[in-house]
């Protein structure tokens, strides 16, 4: 009689702290058993000479997301799920965002409605608080944390989206009293809407001026006033999509102070600069993403961050706008000028083996770190450490085997979301999964996408670990 529903053998199983030769057994989709010659299962997989990672949790990604009139996100769950898992993720993370106006009870049960029956892999969500009202502060956010929708985002850029000072403020004090995470967007937006101007009035709108409408000092600002509004409320933050030295510089300032900051930052940072949207044509749209990928000297910056500690969560933040389409990088069906095209790059499924390949494999990283970055600490964050992020006993059983020398050249025709391009065409990979299990179901089998749609389930999340409330 068979002891566990799948075994997977002869792999090295690495977590966040440790790796061992080991085999994992798996009933019921949770892992039950780790060690050598366990007994036999009803399905046996075998991983010799192959790595048995945690299944990634990518923890910033946007998925259907309402937009404005005239835009819409390429993926929805169904996509962008099956991207993920084909790219070695089993969790995601993405945004059910408030309109001004909007309830934001009323937007948590849309998104609801988006994902219902979609998606492949197991998913939360964050919010997006983009109008605090009084009802909003005082009832729906607190009833929504107790529900399990434990972070939010709030926005410092973006007129659809920006809070003043007094609201950031506002909110972070719910947060502090509810045991919440906030992740901050943090670029200045009144510096960026005259930088865009002026370059406007001197004709200047091609693709490549994004980047000069957004220099480094305007998320340096927004991060230092960030940090300084988290001291005030005594309230750990995450500043999200981190771009290079100057941010890099206030968050270790903080750090030094003692003051509970976090980091995320994505691969467009450390594998993309300005100089890719100054591209033939229109094409630099491809590459419009906020903050702006800057250049390699601050490339490096972003590596030392991933090695040193700096950053405790590594997200795609995966931003599906099609080029050549009039609802995404061509409002209308034509070349807009850059203020008027839609912000982010593609990312989920190439998330994990960019930075394997570009960290583990040319030894800026070591593999107990890149589970950290891309697994057990955005588990931990949000408040899903240990159902997700790790392989432990009593963990569900989402694991991804990787290949840690198979060279694959990435083509976009190849990758399974619903976007016309990926700004990485053409780099060269190695390390890449092979098998990817969600509960102890195979996702991805390293060619198709396998699973039935829908079989994700929805998750609600604890208090995360670095935001639980002190004691009074």
């Amino acid at each position: 009689m068979e002891d566990f529903d799948l075994v997977i053998r002869n792999g090295t199983v690495a977590t966040a702290s440790d790796i061992m030769q080991c085999d994992v057994g798996i009933v019921d989709g949770k892992v039950v058993a780790l060690g050598r010659n366990l007994a036999r299962g009803w399905q046996e997989i075998d991983a010799a000479g192959k790595l048995v990672l945690p299944g990634g949790v990518d923890a910033h990604c946007h998925l259907d997301q309402p937009m404005e009139e005239g835009l819409e996100m390429a993926d929805d769950f169904r996509s962008g799920t099956i991207s993920a898992a084909c790219g070695g993720t089993t969790t995601v993370i993405p945004f059910a965002a408030q309109a001004k106006g909007q309830s934001l009870r009323a937007a948590v049960e849309d998104y609801h409605r988006r994902a219902e029956g979609k998606a492949v892999i197991d998913y939360a969500f964050h919010m997006i608080v983009s109008d605090p009202t009084e009802k909003v502060l005082k009832e729906e956010l607190p009833q929504l944390i107790s529900e399990g929708y434990t972070s939010f985002k709030i926005y410092m850029t973006y007129d659809d989206l920006k809070l003043n000072d007094r609201q950031i403020i506002d909110v972070l004090a719910i947060a502090r009293r509810e045991g919440a995470m906030v992740m901050i967007h943090a670029e200045n937006a009144d510096c960026i809407a005259w930088l865009t101007e002026q370059l406007e009035d001197a004709g200047l709108t091609a693709p490549k001026y994004h980047a000069t409408s957004r220099p480094m000092l305007v998320e340096r600002e927004a991060t230092h006033r960030a940090i300084a509004l988290s001291e005030l409320v005594d309230v750990p933050i995450l500043i999200v999509h981190v771009s290079g030295k100057e941010a890099i510089e206030q968050i270790r300032w903080a750090h030094g102070h003692g003051l509970r900051i976090y980091a995320e930052t994505c691969p467009q940072y450390f594998m993309l600069t300005a100089d890719d949207l100054d591209q033939e044509g229109y094409h630099g749209a491809k590459c419009i993403c906020s903050p702006p990928p800057r250049d390699k000297e601050n490339q490096q910056y972003i590596w030392d961050g991933l090695a040193n500690g700096l950053f405790t969560v590594f997200s795609s933040d995966h931003a599906p706008f099609r080029y050549a389409d009039p609802k995404g990088k061509m409002p209308g069906g034509k070349e807009v000028p850059f203020r008027y095209i839609p912000n982010g790059t593609p990312g989920l499924e190439t998330r994990l083996p960019l930075l394997f390949s570009e960290g583990v494999g040319k030894g800026r990283i070591d593999l107990n770190r890149f589970v950290a970055l891309t697994a057990t600490d955005p588990a931990k964050m949000y408040g899903l450490y240990p159902q997700k992020g790790t392989i432990a006993i009593g963990a569900d059983a989402d694991i991804a085997i990787w290949d840690p020398h198979k060279e694959v050249v990435i083509a976009n025709e190849h990758l399974h979301h619903n976007v016309d391009y990926t700004p990485y065409e053409g780099v060269m990979v190695t390390g890449w999964p092979t098998t990817t299990l969600s509960r102890g179901e195979v996702v991805y089998d390293g060619k198709d996408p396998q699973g039935v749609i829908g079989r994700g389930e929805f998750l609600k999340c604890g208090l995360p670990d670095p935001a639980r409330p002190r004691k009074r």
